[in-house]
């Protein structure tokens, strides 16, 4: 660990390797409070979010009375976000699409006019308070609908690349607001829709939310959570049986799309057009995910990917909130809280009118909508959180639990990264 004084303090360099074993060792750490503390749970606050936050508060701390900084080397956190955006193109299987048929088509569609809503409301906010448009981009669809990977990738380039000081941090901190602010609203607008419009569920017509659970009740729903926990154990033990050679065979399929996709980037860029480092990664691997499934010559495991992805996405995740420079959102606070604020009350019109409304003002249109909430402001796991609330009380929803994650955990992330760069080029 390299130690040298600047502007009077000293700052301690993590090199790349070091800066991935803290950011492993944050991961964890962020684990085990999510163990201790309910709420964190509750509220779908990942782990590397958790730990990270620790790390820039207390840098924050330190350096703001002038005993150290520290300053950290991105370069395996680059590596981690290609790979992660890598196997989210490797799950985009138009099979899958297909599947769904045209309901996950068309919800695809809202989810894409959302991101749009999103930066056209957050750009006017940001303009009103003097900064600049960028900003309201990253108050907009890059940490909502984006969720904590995409606010990540291009807060780091707004940054670096177009000088927009305080990008990533205010990016982060806006995702992580998200995180909890989707999993609050879904359920609680969820339930005003069936008790306002009195909609049949699986289990009868919408109760009184404000009833309390009698003993038998109260018994019932501690028993579906317990064979929920269950269920989620049996099938994490699954997940753990994937073999070396079958984990080495999926994540050498990341590593070509990734080889390939730095060639992309690199001729984009040339060319004049500027993205985020893993836009070309991503797009090779959603060719070599479908090539794969058009002429079978070979095939792509979704679950070995998504775990190759989600490791990828914790440490990158992790390391990229390790480095945040906290002092640099005092004083975009009130614009960023207006902007939350703002795309909050967007997210919940947008929940009841372009799904509720016109996806069949039923119960499936319902959880769909909570499922928008969710993932509109944070990410997949807060949509399944609100989805979850309405169905252990009323009933299962197939429709959406089948359309939600297909549209939260890969389409949206492709056409909002589109929609970002688009959006961003008007305003550099």
């Amino acid at each position: 660990m390299e130690r040298m004084l600047v502007n009077g303090v000293w700052q301690l360099k993590f090199d790349m390797m070091q800066a991935a074993a803290l950011g492993a060792a944050m991961y964890y750490f962020g684990t085990w409070l999510r163990s201790k503390i309910p709420l964190l749970v509750k509220y779908s606050i990942p782990a590397p979010a958790i730990g990270g936050l620790v790390v820039a508060v207390t840098a924050a701390v330190l350096q703001s009375r002038g005993i150290v900084s520290f300053a950290f080397d991105g370069t395996l956190q680059s590596v981690f976000m290609i790979c992660f955006f890598c196997s989210v193109g490797m799950n985009a299987s138009y099979k899958l699409v297909l599947k769904g048929g045209l309901i996950v088509v068309a919800f695809w569609v809202v989810s894409t006019l959302v991101s749009v809503l999103q930066n056209a409301v957050g750009i006017p906010i940001a303009q009103g308070f003097g900064l600049h448009p960028l900003m309201g981009i990253i108050g907009g669809s890059v940490p909502m609908i984006g969720g904590l990977g995409t606010a990540g990738a291009f807060g780091a380039l707004f940054e670096d690349d177009y000088a927009i000081s305080g990008a990533l941090s205010a990016a982060i901190a806006c995702a992580t607001f998200g995180m909890v602010a989707g999993s609050v609203c879904g359920g609680p607008v969820g339930e005003w829709i069936i008790k306002s419009r009195k909609l049949a569920t699986p289990k009868g017509i919408g109760k009184d939310p404000f009833t309390p659970l009698n003993d038998d009740a109260m018994r019932e729903e501690i028993g579906e959570l317990a064979q929920e926990g269950a269920n989620q154990e049996k099938q994490e033990e699954e997940e753990h049986k994937v073999s070396g050679p079958h984990l080495m065979k999926n994540l050498s399929w990341i590593l070509v799309a990734t080889g390939l996709g730095s060639a992309v980037s690199y001729y984009l860029k040339k060319a004049g057009i500027t993205l985020p480092p893993y836009l070309g990664a991503m797009m090779i691997a959603i060719v070599i995910r479908n090539l794969g499934d058009t002429t079978e010559w070979f095939a792509v495991d979704s679950k070995c990917i998504g775990m190759i992805g989600d490791i990828a996405l914790g440490l990158y995740i992790t390391m990229a909130i390790n480095a945040l420079q906290l002092w640099q959102l005092v004083n975009l606070a009130l614009p960023l809280m207006v902007m939350m604020a703002a795309q909050i009350v967007l997210i919940i019109l947008l929940a009841y009118f372009a799904v509720f409304m016109t996806f069949g003002k039923n119960y499936d249109a319902t959880v769909m909508a909570a499922g928008l909430i969710g993932f509109g402001l944070g990410a997949t796991p807060n949509a399944l959180v609100c989805m979850q609330a309405l169905t252990n009380k009323y009933g299962p929803s197939e429709k959406a639990f089948f359309v939600v994650p297909i549209v939260g955990a890969f389409l949206v992330d492709i056409s909002n990264a589109t929609i970002i760069a688009l959006m961003s080029s008007f305003f550099r």
